[in-house]
């Protein structure tokens, strides 16, 4: 637990990051403009938080050594911090604060084509779910303990793909186009197994994944290889499962919350056009008033 290690690299990232973010939220205020604080602590405290645990804490000392400790590290990259970072909103932050060309451009990149196709649910749920068998069952995975650039590009990835999926699943950025609530929940449920049979597959494998890494370590202490190669594969089932549950969790308090305003917004529109018609049958009822008493009597029959 105190075997802390400084990467600079990610430290590096993530306290620019966490920089940027803030100007442009005292950006805001400066302008008089509010910016909800919990998006604030969801994007500095709860995504660049987990970032820097999962890079510079003692999963990042031991995620050579053991699997199981890179699951950690793998689940908390790929799902825990894309979720804050998506729910800290940084791409509206800086539509609101980045001057005319910045802005504009990013809009052009928003909008392109590419940005569509990526985020499209099926397109980015297939990468979320494909990206941990490729890595695992490919050979990639020792790829990256063997080379430390590659391994720092694993992490990166990791959080690049979890953003893919989570932020226009349940972020509030305007990222491609926002499919409606039914279907992401439906496109979280079918994501969601996919975890657990791998995190099985791994489980019931009488093979090493990077044996030939792991069986060079030669450490006398913890479990063998195997074993741990087993806790690894139960460590990705159950938090895949967990994690999904909290999706569905912020999915439906979005849903709720939506709905919420979407009945706000009709009453209002019902109340404006009562307003409106009681208005229009007012002046109806004037104009008849007055044009009865402008309108010439009419003779009756006793004065024909």
């Amino acid at each position: 637990m105190t075997a802390w290690s400084l990467e600079p690299l990610p430290l590096l990232a993530v306290v620019i990051s966490a920089t940027i973010y803030l100007y442009g939220v005292h950006r805001m205020r400066v302008a008089g403009n509010a910016w909800p604080i919990g998006r604030t602590v969801a994007f500095c405290v709860g995504g660049m938080g987990s970032i820097l645990v999962a890079t510079t804490s003692p999963l990042a000392t031991y995620d050579e050594v053991l699997l199981s400790v890179h699951m950690v590290q793998h689940m908390i990259l790929a799902m825990i911090a894309p979720i804050f970072l998506a729910l800290g909103a940084p791409v509206t932050l800086a539509l609101r604060t980045l001057p005319g060309s910045p802005r504009r451009g990013l809009l052009t990149v928003l909008h392109s084509r590419v940005v569509a196709t990526l985020t499209f649910p099926v397109v980015a749920g297939a990468i979320f779910i494909a990206n941990p068998f490729i890595l695992y069952f490919s050979g990639l995975y020792e790829q990256t303990l063997r080379h430390p650039w590659l391994h720092d590009l694993n992490h990166l990835h990791f959080v690049v793909v979890g953003c893919l999926w989570f932020v226009p699943l349940i972020g509030i950025d305007p990222v491609g186009r926002r499919a409606p609530y039914l279907i992401r929940v439906i496109s979280a449920f079918l994501t969601l197994p996919f975890h657990a049979w791998l995190g099985v597959a791994i489980m019931s494998m009488n093979t090493l994944i990077a044996g030939d890494w792991y069986i060079a370590q030669q450490r006398s202490w913890g479990s063998t290889p195997l074993s741990d190669q087993r806790t690894a594969g139960g460590i990705l089932w159950v938090s895949g499962d967990l994690i999904g549950l909290i999706v569905f969790a912020a999915l439906f308090v979005q849903w709720m919350r939506e709905s919420e305003r979407e009945a706000v917004r009709v009453d209002r529109h019902l109340d404006r056009r009562d307003a409106e018609e009681a208005k229009r049958a007012a002046l109806n009822a004037a104009l008849a008033r007055a044009a009865a008493r402008e309108a010439p009597p009419i003779p009756s029959a006793d004065a024909q």
